[in-house]
């Protein structure tokens, strides 16, 4: 029979270490605060005229929210062990149907109630359309065993498919004057979009850490099966899970179509990976379990103050993107690296 040994104090040091020095360096919330201003410092030293004033930060405010909103619909699944490779497919859908509607019972330049009934049942549809989506893509996750990577791959050629079916590759433009007041409204000194996009992390920050669907959820993504069979019902928590996802889809669709004032099927394809990389690199465990809205939140200020700094300092967009892979990688390999190296490193000390 194998002996079982208990930690001993240096072995609890160790771990205890461990876990302090993945959290100091970027990777947990103290390291991303410390990246983060490395990068405002070194960008403003670069560009002292042009990237630390309101105006750049009031720009960054606009351009955040619909990577934001997208980013939360794919930490969801992520934290639940799948994944949700039909988030863009269900954010551009939703706009299409939306769209649609508008454009059809309220043109551009339209007035009178006609507008509010079109806009409320554009926002209906979408609504219900995203729903529906969700629900699907949950049922078909919780039941049919297949890892969530294929099964949201095949709904997200399918609503790509019909997208495009639909509407030829065409853009859908020209919607009445009161929805784009969303997009494009400031209250005291802060756009409408990025106060959206508070609300929705802080509403989904709530729900994981509050309510005992939140607590399923990191439960399902440690462990399936363990899960299941205290009594809980796993089923019903992934439907929620990729309805719930889809929900904020409809958020990000609506914020788009305010903020662009059209839809189409190739809207924001680009992001779709690097939701994946701001939840990873905001500390989300990619195998489920673990994750923290507030770690997404930094990472994507992370990302946004890059991207802004290589867009004022006249780079590629392409480039841009290399440097966000590169410093997901750098941070990884300090945190799971470095950082336990260190911590082994001082253990050591004390053993001596």
């Amino acid at each position: 029979m194998r002996e079982t040994v208990a930690p001993g104090p240096l072995d609890r040091d160790l771990s205890a270490l461990t876990r302090l020095a993945r959290n100091a360096f970027p990777g947990g919330a103290g390291g991303l605060a410390l990246l983060l201003v490395c990068l405002v410092l070194l960008f403003s030293l670069l560009l002292p005229d042009r990237f630390p004033t309101f105006g750049t930060v009031q720009s960054m405010m606009f351009q955040l929210p619909e990577l934001g909103l997208l980013a939360l619909a794919m930490v969801l699944p992520l934290i639940s062990g799948g994944l949700n490779l039909a988030i863009i497919a269900t954010t551009n859908q939703c706009a299409l149907l939306m769209a649609f509607i508008m454009k059809s019972l309220a043109p551009a330049g339209a007035a009178g109630p006609e507008v509010a009934l079109a806009v409320a049942l554009a926002l209906l549809a979408g609504l219900a359309l995203a729903l529906a989506i969700g629900l699907v893509t949950g049922f078909l996750v919780a039941t049919m065993g297949v890892h969530p990577i294929l099964v949201t791959l095949g709904t997200m050629s399918l609503i790509d498919g019909i997208s495009i079916y639909l509407t030829r590759g065409t853009v859908i433009s020209g919607f009445p004057d009161v929805f784009q007041w969303v997009g494009s409204r400031i209250v005291l000194g802060v756009p409408v979009p990025f106060l959206v996009l508070i609300a929705a992390a802080v509403t989904v920050g709530l729900i994981l850490t509050r309510t005992a669907f939140g607590v399923s959820v990191y439960m399902v993504g440690s462990n399936l099966e363990a899960t299941r069979y205290s009594g809980i019902d796993t089923r019903r928590v992934l439907i929620g899970v990729y309805t719930f996802s889809s929900v904020l889809c409809f958020v990000a669709a609506c914020l788009m179509l305010a903020r662009f004032n059209s839809a189409s099927a190739a809207y924001a394809q680009s992001y779709l990976l690097v939701t994946i990389v701001a939840a990873v690199l905001g500390g989300v465990d990619p195998d489920g379990g673990f994750g923290r809205i507030s770690g997404l939140m930094l990472a994507l200020v992370v990302l946004q103050v890059i991207s802004s700094g290589c867009n004022l300092l006249g780079l590629s967009q392409h480039l841009t993107l290399a440097m966000w892979g590169l410093t997901l990688i750098v941070v990884m390999g300090v945190k799971f690296l470095v950082a336990p190296w260190l911590a082994e490193k001082w253990a050591g000390r004390r053993r001596a």
